[in-house]
Protein backbone atom coordinates (compact mmCIF):
# COMPACT_ATOMS: atom_id res chain seq x y z
CA UNK A 1 0.00 0.00 0.00
CA UNK A 2 1.60 3.23 -1.07
CA UNK A 3 1.30 6.44 0.42
CA UNK A 4 -0.14 8.16 -3.09
CA UNK A 5 -2.69 5.26 -2.77
CA UNK A 6 -3.80 6.08 0.55
CA UNK A 7 -4.45 9.97 0.24
CA UNK A 8 -5.67 9.55 -3.50
CA UNK A 9 -8.06 12.44 -3.93
CA UNK A 10 -5.54 14.80 -1.47
CA UNK A 11 -6.06 17.66 -4.11
CA UNK A 12 -10.20 17.13 -3.12
CA UNK A 13 -9.27 17.59 0.46
CA UNK A 14 -7.08 20.46 0.23
CA UNK A 15 -9.35 21.62 -1.85
CA UNK A 16 -12.37 21.99 0.29
CA UNK A 17 -11.08 23.82 3.40
CA UNK A 18 -9.22 26.51 0.86
CA UNK A 19 -12.74 27.40 -0.27
CA UNK A 20 -14.01 27.27 3.35
CA UNK A 21 -11.30 29.66 4.61
CA UNK A 22 -11.50 32.21 1.58
CA UNK A 23 -15.57 32.55 2.21
CA UNK A 24 -18.03 31.69 4.76
CA UNK A 25 -20.64 28.95 3.91
CA UNK A 26 -23.99 29.94 3.74
CA UNK A 27 -25.80 29.03 6.79
CA UNK A 28 -28.78 26.32 6.13
CA UNK A 29 -31.49 24.84 7.80
CA UNK A 30 -30.99 22.03 9.99
CA UNK A 31 -31.70 18.83 8.70
CA UNK A 32 -34.23 16.65 10.41
CA UNK A 33 -31.97 13.89 9.68
CA UNK A 34 -28.00 13.89 10.22
CA UNK A 35 -26.03 14.11 7.10
CA UNK A 36 -22.64 15.52 6.31
CA UNK A 37 -19.12 14.05 7.66
CA UNK A 38 -20.90 13.33 11.03
CA UNK A 39 -24.52 11.20 11.51
CA UNK A 40 -24.69 10.32 14.73
CA UNK A 41 -27.99 10.79 16.55
CA UNK A 42 -28.55 14.61 17.91
CA UNK A 43 -25.96 15.49 16.12
CA UNK A 44 -25.61 19.55 15.02
CA UNK A 45 -23.20 21.06 12.85
CA UNK A 46 -21.22 23.04 14.51
CA UNK A 47 -19.86 26.90 13.21
CA UNK A 48 -17.35 26.51 10.35
CA UNK A 49 -14.06 27.80 11.86
CA UNK A 50 -11.70 29.99 9.41
CA UNK A 51 -7.97 30.36 9.61
CA UNK A 52 -6.39 33.80 10.26
CA UNK A 53 -5.23 36.39 8.20
CA UNK A 54 -1.62 35.97 8.15
CA UNK A 55 -2.10 32.58 8.56
CA UNK A 56 -4.35 32.44 5.31
CA UNK A 57 -2.30 34.56 2.94
CA UNK A 58 0.63 31.47 3.35
CA UNK A 59 -2.07 29.06 2.90
CA UNK A 60 -3.33 30.23 -0.14
CA UNK A 61 0.22 31.18 -1.48
CA UNK A 62 1.03 26.98 -0.36
CA UNK A 63 -2.35 26.01 -2.36
CA UNK A 64 -1.28 27.86 -5.18
CA UNK A 65 1.80 26.36 -5.37
CA UNK A 66 0.34 22.98 -4.90
CA UNK A 67 -2.07 23.53 -8.09
CA UNK A 68 0.69 24.36 -9.81
CA UNK A 69 2.13 21.14 -8.81
CA UNK A 70 5.10 22.82 -6.82
CA UNK A 71 4.48 20.37 -3.87
CA UNK A 72 7.33 20.54 -2.60
CA UNK A 73 7.33 24.56 -2.46
CA UNK A 74 4.19 24.60 -1.07
CA UNK A 75 5.54 22.08 1.75
CA UNK A 76 8.23 24.64 2.53
CA UNK A 77 6.09 27.58 2.78
CA UNK A 78 3.96 26.11 4.99
CA UNK A 79 7.04 24.62 7.55
CA UNK A 80 7.84 28.24 7.09
CA UNK A 81 3.79 29.17 9.29
CA UNK A 82 4.31 29.18 12.93
CA UNK A 83 0.67 29.92 14.17
CA UNK A 84 -0.64 30.65 17.83
CA UNK A 85 -4.01 29.58 17.27
CA UNK A 86 -4.93 26.32 17.88
CA UNK A 87 -7.11 26.43 14.94
CA UNK A 88 -4.38 27.29 12.58
CA UNK A 89 -1.90 25.18 13.97
CA UNK A 90 -4.00 22.49 13.60
CA UNK A 91 -5.41 23.29 10.28
CA UNK A 92 -1.28 24.34 9.04
CA UNK A 93 -0.35 20.62 10.20
CA UNK A 94 -3.21 19.08 8.60
CA UNK A 95 -2.18 20.78 5.32
CA UNK A 96 1.30 19.60 5.63
CA UNK A 97 0.92 16.06 6.65
CA UNK A 98 -2.06 15.76 3.17
CA UNK A 99 1.00 17.12 0.96
CA UNK A 100 3.65 15.37 2.80
CA UNK A 101 1.62 12.16 2.69
CA UNK A 102 1.56 12.27 -1.19
CA UNK A 103 5.70 11.80 -1.40
CA UNK A 104 6.64 8.69 -1.40
CA UNK A 105 8.18 7.12 1.85
CA UNK A 106 7.50 9.99 3.73
CA UNK A 107 4.82 8.20 5.88
CA UNK A 108 5.61 8.79 9.02
CA UNK A 109 6.37 12.19 9.10
CA UNK A 110 2.95 13.00 7.47
CA UNK A 111 1.61 10.95 10.30
CA UNK A 112 3.78 13.15 12.50
CA UNK A 113 1.80 16.36 11.20
CA UNK A 114 -1.61 15.02 11.20
CA UNK A 115 -1.34 13.41 14.41
CA UNK A 116 -0.53 17.20 15.37
CA UNK A 117 -3.40 18.62 13.50
CA UNK A 118 -6.34 15.57 15.17
CA UNK A 119 -5.22 16.14 18.87
CA UNK A 120 -6.11 18.88 19.90
CA UNK A 121 -10.14 18.34 18.19
CA UNK A 122 -10.43 21.80 16.87
CA UNK A 123 -10.47 20.96 13.28
CA UNK A 124 -14.33 21.48 11.07
CA UNK A 125 -15.75 17.82 11.32
CA UNK A 126 -15.15 17.39 7.66
CA UNK A 127 -11.67 17.98 8.45
CA UNK A 128 -11.35 15.87 11.52
CA UNK A 129 -13.12 12.71 10.20
CA UNK A 130 -11.08 13.01 7.11
CA UNK A 131 -7.99 12.92 8.86
CA UNK A 132 -8.60 10.21 11.41
CA UNK A 133 -9.23 7.70 8.40
CA UNK A 134 -6.03 8.83 7.21
CA UNK A 135 -3.92 8.16 9.97
CA UNK A 136 -5.36 4.57 10.41
CA UNK A 137 -4.63 4.57 6.84
CA UNK A 138 -1.02 5.88 6.98
CA UNK A 139 -0.54 3.42 10.27
CA UNK A 140 -1.41 0.47 7.95
CA UNK A 141 1.32 1.42 5.70
CA UNK A 142 3.90 2.04 8.12
CA UNK A 143 2.82 -1.36 9.92
CA UNK A 144 1.73 0.52 13.10
CA UNK A 145 -1.07 -2.26 13.31
CA UNK A 146 -2.36 -0.83 16.29
CA UNK A 147 -2.61 2.68 16.00
CA UNK A 148 -4.30 1.54 12.93
CA UNK A 149 -7.12 -0.20 15.06
CA UNK A 150 -7.44 2.50 17.28
CA UNK A 151 -7.74 5.39 14.46
CA UNK A 152 -10.10 3.47 12.53
CA UNK A 153 -12.40 3.13 15.46
CA UNK A 154 -12.29 6.76 16.22
CA UNK A 155 -13.55 7.79 12.96
CA UNK A 156 -16.35 5.37 13.38
CA UNK A 157 -17.21 6.91 16.59
CA UNK A 158 -16.81 10.08 15.60
CA UNK A 159 -19.08 9.95 12.73
CA UNK A 160 -21.16 7.34 13.25
CA UNK A 161 -20.52 5.95 9.96
CA UNK A 162 -19.59 2.61 8.74
CA UNK A 163 -17.10 1.80 5.59
CA UNK A 164 -16.64 -1.44 4.21
CA UNK A 165 -13.21 -0.78 3.61
CA UNK A 166 -12.34 0.60 6.63
CA UNK A 167 -13.62 -2.48 8.41
CA UNK A 168 -11.65 -4.76 6.11
CA UNK A 169 -8.84 -2.77 6.72
CA UNK A 170 -9.04 -2.94 10.52
CA UNK A 171 -9.32 -6.93 9.96
CA UNK A 172 -6.17 -6.64 8.45
CA UNK A 173 -4.42 -4.99 11.20
CA UNK A 174 -6.31 -7.22 13.74
CA UNK A 175 -4.76 -9.94 11.37
CA UNK A 176 -1.41 -8.90 11.47
CA UNK A 177 -1.17 -8.32 15.25
CA UNK A 178 -2.72 -11.95 15.75
CA UNK A 179 -5.63 -11.08 17.13
CA UNK A 180 -7.42 -13.66 15.37
CA UNK A 181 -10.04 -14.30 17.64
CA UNK A 182 -11.61 -10.50 16.45
CA UNK A 183 -10.52 -10.70 12.61
CA UNK A 184 -13.83 -12.19 11.98
CA UNK A 185 -16.45 -9.45 13.86
CA UNK A 186 -14.64 -6.80 11.47
CA UNK A 187 -14.38 -8.67 8.40
CA UNK A 188 -18.72 -9.75 8.82
CA UNK A 189 -19.11 -6.12 8.88
CA UNK A 190 -17.34 -5.33 5.52
CA UNK A 191 -19.67 -8.42 4.04
CA UNK A 192 -22.86 -6.86 5.29
CA UNK A 193 -21.94 -3.44 4.08
CA UNK A 194 -21.02 -5.12 0.98
CA UNK A 195 -23.96 -7.07 0.21
CA UNK A 196 -26.43 -3.85 1.18
CA UNK A 197 -24.22 -1.67 -1.53
CA UNK A 198 -24.56 -4.86 -4.17
CA UNK A 199 -20.25 -5.45 -4.06
CA UNK A 200 -18.34 -7.99 -4.19
CA UNK A 201 -14.90 -8.05 -2.25
CA UNK A 202 -13.32 -11.05 -1.59
CA UNK A 203 -10.57 -9.47 1.00
CA UNK A 204 -12.72 -9.91 4.13
CA UNK A 205 -13.23 -13.67 3.05
CA UNK A 206 -10.04 -14.22 2.74
CA UNK A 207 -8.92 -12.90 6.21
CA UNK A 208 -12.00 -14.34 8.22
CA UNK A 209 -10.26 -18.02 6.33
CA UNK A 210 -6.65 -17.18 6.75
CA UNK A 211 -7.73 -16.00 10.97
CA UNK A 212 -9.84 -19.24 11.43
CA UNK A 213 -6.93 -21.27 9.74
CA UNK A 214 -4.45 -19.96 12.25
CA UNK A 215 -6.73 -20.49 15.16
CA UNK A 216 -6.79 -24.10 13.97
CA UNK A 217 -10.64 -23.20 13.48
CA UNK A 218 -11.03 -25.83 10.69
CA UNK A 219 -14.72 -26.86 10.63
CA UNK A 220 -15.18 -22.58 10.60
CA UNK A 221 -11.96 -22.28 7.99
CA UNK A 222 -14.26 -24.75 5.99
CA UNK A 223 -17.39 -22.70 5.96
CA UNK A 224 -15.32 -19.75 4.61
CA UNK A 225 -13.67 -21.12 1.87
CA UNK A 226 -16.75 -22.93 0.95
CA UNK A 227 -18.54 -19.92 0.83
CA UNK A 228 -15.71 -18.53 -1.40
CA UNK A 229 -15.93 -20.83 -4.31
CA UNK A 230 -19.88 -19.90 -3.88
CA UNK A 231 -19.36 -16.24 -3.96
CA UNK A 232 -16.25 -16.34 -6.95
CA UNK A 233 -16.35 -19.93 -8.79
CA UNK A 234 -14.31 -18.43 -11.42
CA UNK A 235 -11.24 -18.61 -9.21
CA UNK A 236 -9.63 -21.98 -9.12
CA UNK A 237 -7.26 -21.05 -6.02
CA UNK A 238 -10.62 -21.18 -3.94
CA UNK A 239 -11.20 -25.10 -4.97
CA UNK A 240 -8.35 -26.30 -4.63
CA UNK A 241 -8.09 -24.73 -1.38
CA UNK A 242 -11.37 -26.28 -0.51
CA UNK A 243 -10.24 -29.67 -1.49
CA UNK A 244 -7.20 -29.09 1.31
CA UNK A 245 -9.30 -28.03 3.77
CA UNK A 246 -11.71 -30.97 3.45
CA UNK A 247 -8.67 -33.30 3.44
CA UNK A 248 -7.74 -31.35 7.02
CA UNK A 249 -11.37 -32.27 8.67
CA UNK A 250 -10.49 -35.78 6.96
CA UNK A 251 -13.79 -35.03 4.70
CA UNK A 252 -12.02 -37.16 1.76
CA UNK A 253 -15.42 -37.60 -0.35
CA UNK A 254 -16.13 -33.89 -0.88
CA UNK A 255 -11.93 -33.24 -1.27
CA UNK A 256 -12.17 -35.07 -3.90
CA UNK A 257 -15.04 -34.30 -6.00
CA UNK A 258 -14.28 -30.67 -5.12
CA UNK A 259 -10.53 -31.08 -6.77
CA UNK A 260 -12.40 -32.73 -9.27
CA UNK A 261 -14.56 -29.88 -10.31
CA UNK A 262 -11.39 -28.06 -10.26
CA UNK A 263 -9.56 -30.20 -12.41
CA UNK A 264 -12.89 -30.32 -14.98
CA UNK A 265 -12.96 -26.52 -14.57
CA UNK A 266 -9.34 -26.39 -16.05
CA UNK A 267 -7.93 -24.71 -12.46
CA UNK A 268 -5.33 -27.40 -11.92
CA UNK A 269 -1.28 -26.40 -13.69
CA UNK A 270 0.53 -27.03 -11.35
CA UNK A 271 2.43 -31.06 -10.88
CA UNK A 272 1.89 -31.40 -7.55
CA UNK A 273 -2.19 -30.57 -8.30
CA UNK A 274 -2.19 -33.36 -10.30
CA UNK A 275 -0.25 -35.98 -8.14
CA UNK A 276 -2.77 -34.63 -5.32
CA UNK A 277 -6.01 -35.44 -7.32
CA UNK A 278 -4.47 -38.90 -8.36
CA UNK A 279 -3.87 -39.43 -4.79
CA UNK A 280 -7.42 -38.92 -3.78
CA UNK A 281 -8.64 -40.92 -6.29
CA UNK A 282 -6.88 -43.58 -5.23
CA UNK A 283 -8.10 -43.20 -1.51
CA UNK A 284 -11.15 -42.68 -2.57
CA UNK A 285 -11.37 -46.67 -4.40
CA UNK A 286 -10.20 -45.41 -7.75
CA UNK A 287 -7.05 -46.64 -8.61
CA UNK A 288 -7.42 -46.79 -12.34
CA UNK A 289 -8.45 -43.31 -12.57
CA UNK A 290 -5.54 -42.09 -10.41
CA UNK A 291 -3.12 -44.19 -13.21
CA UNK A 292 -4.70 -43.03 -16.01
CA UNK A 293 -5.19 -39.26 -14.58
CA UNK A 294 -0.53 -39.78 -13.78
CA UNK A 295 -0.41 -41.33 -17.31
CA UNK A 296 -1.91 -38.68 -18.74
CA UNK A 297 0.02 -36.21 -17.45
CA UNK A 298 3.25 -37.92 -18.17
CA UNK A 299 2.80 -38.20 -21.43
CA UNK A 300 1.98 -34.46 -21.35
CA UNK A 301 5.31 -33.46 -20.23
CA UNK A 302 3.84 -32.21 -16.81
CA UNK A 303 4.82 -34.66 -14.79
CA UNK A 304 8.27 -35.94 -14.68
CA UNK A 305 9.70 -39.41 -16.58
CA UNK A 306 11.26 -41.05 -13.67
CA UNK A 307 11.30 -44.34 -12.19
CA UNK A 308 9.65 -43.12 -9.34
CA UNK A 309 6.91 -41.96 -11.30
CA UNK A 310 6.79 -44.80 -13.25
CA UNK A 311 6.65 -47.28 -10.53
CA UNK A 312 4.08 -45.16 -9.03
CA UNK A 313 1.41 -45.23 -11.71
CA UNK A 314 2.13 -49.00 -12.20
CA UNK A 315 1.09 -49.57 -8.46
CA UNK A 316 -2.51 -47.71 -9.14
CA UNK A 317 -2.83 -49.84 -12.29
CA UNK A 318 -1.98 -52.82 -9.88
CA UNK A 319 -4.23 -52.32 -7.34
CA UNK A 320 -7.02 -51.55 -10.42
CA UNK A 321 -6.52 -55.30 -11.12
CA UNK A 322 -4.69 -54.08 -14.74
CA UNK A 323 -2.13 -56.16 -14.46
CA UNK A 324 -0.86 -55.78 -18.41
CA UNK A 325 -0.72 -51.77 -17.48
CA UNK A 326 1.04 -52.31 -13.86
CA UNK A 327 3.36 -54.47 -16.17
CA UNK A 328 3.69 -52.16 -18.83
CA UNK A 329 5.06 -48.94 -16.65
CA UNK A 330 6.98 -51.32 -13.94
CA UNK A 331 9.37 -51.65 -17.19
CA UNK A 332 9.63 -48.32 -17.54
CA UNK A 333 10.48 -48.04 -14.26
CA UNK A 334 13.19 -50.86 -14.70
CA UNK A 335 14.60 -48.78 -18.04
CA UNK A 336 14.54 -45.16 -16.35
CA UNK A 337 17.09 -46.74 -13.17
CA UNK A 338 17.49 -50.45 -13.49
CA UNK A 339 16.33 -51.58 -10.47
CA UNK A 340 15.71 -55.37 -10.41
CA UNK A 341 12.68 -55.18 -8.30
CA UNK A 342 10.87 -53.12 -10.67
CA UNK A 343 11.82 -55.98 -13.23
CA UNK A 344 10.81 -58.68 -10.60
CA UNK A 345 7.53 -56.62 -10.48
CA UNK A 346 7.01 -56.22 -13.86
CA UNK A 347 7.13 -60.06 -14.19
CA UNK A 348 5.36 -61.34 -11.48
CA UNK A 349 2.60 -58.98 -13.14
CA UNK A 350 2.93 -60.81 -16.69
CA UNK A 351 2.82 -64.15 -15.47
CA UNK A 352 -0.73 -63.19 -13.69
CA UNK A 353 -1.35 -61.68 -16.95
CA UNK A 354 -0.63 -64.80 -18.35
CA UNK A 355 2.27 -63.35 -20.54
CA UNK A 356 5.16 -65.79 -19.82
CA UNK A 357 7.33 -65.42 -22.53
CA UNK A 358 7.65 -61.33 -21.17
CA UNK A 359 7.32 -62.75 -17.70
CA UNK A 360 10.28 -65.12 -18.30
CA UNK A 361 12.48 -62.10 -20.09
CA UNK A 362 11.33 -59.71 -17.17
CA UNK A 363 12.11 -62.07 -14.41
CA UNK A 364 15.28 -63.01 -15.53
CA UNK A 365 16.49 -59.60 -15.87
CA UNK A 366 15.48 -59.27 -12.09
CA UNK A 367 18.23 -62.13 -11.55
CA UNK A 368 20.62 -60.71 -13.81
CA UNK A 369 20.72 -57.59 -11.62
CA UNK A 370 21.19 -58.90 -8.69
CA UNK A 371 17.60 -58.96 -7.30
CA UNK A 372 16.57 -59.79 -3.88
CA UNK A 373 14.74 -63.05 -2.95
CA UNK A 374 16.57 -64.70 -6.32
CA UNK A 375 14.53 -67.95 -5.01
CA UNK A 376 11.36 -66.80 -5.10
CA UNK A 377 12.24 -65.05 -8.50
CA UNK A 378 13.28 -69.05 -9.63
CA UNK A 379 10.11 -69.81 -8.25
CA UNK A 380 8.06 -67.40 -10.23
CA UNK A 381 10.47 -68.54 -13.55
CA UNK A 382 9.47 -72.45 -12.75
CA UNK A 383 5.83 -71.53 -13.10
CA UNK A 384 6.04 -68.95 -16.36
CA UNK A 385 8.59 -71.83 -18.35
CA UNK A 386 6.02 -74.80 -17.33
CA UNK A 387 2.95 -72.95 -18.40
CA UNK A 388 4.85 -71.07 -21.44
CA UNK A 389 5.79 -75.51 -22.16
CA UNK A 390 9.99 -75.15 -21.62
CA UNK A 391 9.89 -77.97 -19.12
CA UNK A 392 13.40 -78.16 -19.03
CA UNK A 393 14.05 -74.50 -18.24
CA UNK A 394 10.97 -75.13 -15.58
CA UNK A 395 12.51 -78.02 -14.00
CA UNK A 396 15.87 -76.41 -13.77
CA UNK A 397 14.36 -73.46 -11.73
CA UNK A 398 12.12 -75.74 -9.92
CA UNK A 399 15.94 -76.88 -8.66
CA UNK A 400 17.10 -73.89 -7.20
CA UNK A 401 13.43 -72.96 -5.73
CA UNK A 402 14.21 -76.11 -3.72
CA UNK A 403 17.57 -74.92 -2.09
CA UNK A 404 14.80 -71.91 0.19
CA UNK A 405 13.64 -73.70 3.07
CA UNK A 406 10.86 -71.18 2.85
CA UNK A 407 10.03 -72.51 -0.79
CA UNK A 408 10.94 -76.26 -0.66
CA UNK A 409 7.62 -77.90 0.38
CA UNK A 410 6.27 -75.61 -2.93
CA UNK A 411 8.89 -77.04 -4.99
CA UNK A 412 9.20 -80.21 -4.25
CA UNK A 413 5.20 -80.62 -4.67
CA UNK A 414 5.50 -79.46 -8.22
CA UNK A 415 8.73 -81.52 -8.96
CA UNK A 416 6.61 -84.36 -10.09
CA UNK A 417 3.94 -82.61 -12.29
CA UNK A 418 6.86 -80.87 -13.83
CA UNK A 419 8.98 -84.86 -15.36
CA UNK A 420 4.85 -85.91 -15.69
CA UNK A 421 4.51 -83.11 -18.50
CA UNK A 422 7.83 -83.42 -19.84
CA UNK A 423 7.77 -86.95 -19.82
CA UNK A 424 4.20 -86.75 -22.01
CA UNK A 425 5.60 -84.50 -24.26
CA UNK A 426 8.45 -86.68 -24.58
CA UNK A 427 11.26 -83.91 -23.03
CA UNK A 428 13.91 -85.81 -21.06
CA UNK A 429 15.06 -83.59 -17.85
Amino acid sequence: MSAVALVLGVGAAIAAPMAAAQESAPAAAAPKKPSGPVICPGYVKGKTTLVGERTGKKVQAAFEAYNEDRVQEAIDILKEVDPSDDFDRAYVNRFLGNLIASQEGKGMEAFGYLKSSVEPKVLNDLEHAGTLKLLGDLSMQEQKYSDAVSYYDQWMDFTCKEDAQVYTRKAQALYEQKKFDQVASAADNAIRLNEEADKLDKNPYLLKLSAFFESKKYPETVSVAETLVNKFPDNGTYWIQLSSFYMMVERFDKAVQTLDVAYTAGFLEKDSQIKQLASLYSNAGNPHAAASLLAKYVNSGLLKKDAEMFANIANSFHQAKDYKDAASFYGKAAAADSDPEYYRKQGTLLLVAEDYKGAIKALTNALERGAEDPAKIHFSLMEANFYAGNFKAAYEHNQKAKEDKSLRRNALAWEPYIKDKAKNRGIKI
